[in-house]
């Protein structure tokens, strides 16, 4: 018997256990097996190791006025086109004549709809069945492995996002990194004898805001396509991009053959506690002769069941006129903090990524410091908080996140603190 599944008797499963009667009449019993590589994982300790600090020095310094600037979630409320998009929905769900139940898993039309013109204004021509609505792209990025094969090397950059490495340890995947460093710009590039099946790239990137322009990102492609790998492309951040950077992977000449875009309204919208994102597969990539586009429909029609009605409709409600003016407010907002952060670091000559086309700064940890001593110099002279870089890496050992999507008060007198504390006489 292999773990309760290929029986060359009876079995009859109770409670947590397997009983099971071999060829020679013998009972074994057998206990449900757990996924080992789950032990594999390191313990998510970072933002529990900064809640701890932050608690302790709460403790002994009630007084002390801490800004925190560590995490990425928004600050500014849901764009008034949102709010009336829900509460107008959420009527048509208590009235008889207009509620709506199951939804279609694919998400509704008239979002992918909406989604589908705004590629248009980067020159993306995609079809309504290659776009799905999710609750997220954190979901999708984690449920998208379950279309490909345990036995793909992974690529990831260092620092990373978590969510990539740990999804495909939780699988027992190959991981391999690509060194992000300062000599790079926290961009690496394909080298030559670089051997990848799944390539994840996030451009704008968190933690490092650091963003590929289009000949780079030709170059992932190239690579990709030569080698037939998948590019995972996380544009989360996408709606923080001015100019000539791409807001898409698909804006790049053979990207409909080698990758899959997922974005959220988390950041653009501050749909960090509302839930939605979409995820686009395009039916031109193919592997071993198998759509992807058609596994992750399989896929989302098995073990999804859509987005709330109210939700998409508030979605939709984001590619509005109003709710486009409204939304471009709170972007410009943050980018007024992120430019307060990054005059601050140019005025003290400390090095630093992102901030231009990014909510993160991700600058050089002054006088040599490693993350968590600097973490700690944040915290107790200057009641700020960030998050130190090694949470994401070991690449991120000299380095620390800061994020703009503070109050402008608070981005203000955190960086007069910072300067006071910090810059040379």
């Amino acid at each position: 018997m292999n773990k309760g599944v290929h029986l060359v008797g009876r079995s009859i499963q109770m409670s947590a256990f397997y009983f099971h009667r071999d060829t020679e009449g013998r009972i074994k019993i057998m206990a449900a097996s757990i996924n080992r590589n789950y032990e594999n994982l390191k313990e998510n300790y970072l933002f529990a190791e900064i809640s701890k600090r932050v608690k302790a020095y709460e403790t002994a310094h009630p007084e002390a006025d801490i800004i925190r600037m560590g995490i990425g979630d928004v600050t500014r409320p849901l764009p008034p086109a949102v709010v009336k998009a829900l509460e107008e929905a959420s009527e048509e769900m208590g009235n008889a004549s207009t509620f709506r139940g199951y939804g279609p898993e694919q998400g509704y039309e008239f979002l992918r709809e909406a989604i589908r013109s705004y590629y248009r204004r980067f020159g993306v021509e995609r079809s309504l069945e290659e776009i799905f609505i999710s609750d997220g792209a954190k979901s999708d990025l984690g449920n998208i492995l379950d279309i490909f094969g345990l036995d793909n090397t992974v690529l990831v950059t260092d620092p990373v996002y978590p969510v990539y490495v740990d999804t495909n340890i939780m699988a027992g995947r190959n991981i391999i990194y690509a060194k992000a460093s300062e000599e790079n710009q926290f961009l690496p590039m394909p080298e030559p004898g670089l051997e990848a099946d799944l390539i994840y790239l996030c451009s704008p990137n968190n933690p490092t805001g650091a963003v590929y322009n289009r000949e780079q990102l030709k170059e992932w492609v190239d690579f990709a396509n030569k080698n037939g790998s998948v590019i995972l492309f996380d544009s989360a951040y996408e709606c923080f991009v001015t100019g000539e950077i791409p807001h898409s992977i698909f804006e790049i000449e053979g990207a409909e053959s080698c990758a899959i875009e997922f974005c959220s309204f988390s950041k653009k919208a501050g749909f960090t506690g509302t839930r939605c994102g979409y995820t686009v597969v395009p039916m031109a990539l193919v592997r071993e002769g198998i759509s992807l586009n058609h596994l992750w429909l399989r896929r989302q029609t098995t073990k999804f069941n859509g987005v709330p009605y109210i939700v998409q409709r508030a979605a939709a409600s984001v590619f509005t006129e109003e709710g486009e003016k409204q939304i471009r407010e709170n972007l410009d907002y943050y980018r007024e903090n992120a430019r307060i952060i990054t005059d601050t670091l140019d005025n003290m000559k400390i090095w630093y990524t992102g901030g231009s086309h990014s909510p993160y700064i991700w600058l050089k940890c002054p006088d040599g410091m490693d993350s968590w001593t600097f973490f700690d110099e944040m915290l107790c002279r200057a009641n700020i908080v960030g998050t130190p870089g090694e949470g994401f890496g070991e690449g991120g050992k000299y380095y620390f996140r800061l994020t703009a999507f503070s109050t402008r008060e608070a981005t203000r007198e955190a960086m007069e603190r910072f300067r006071n504390i910090f810059g040379k006489d």
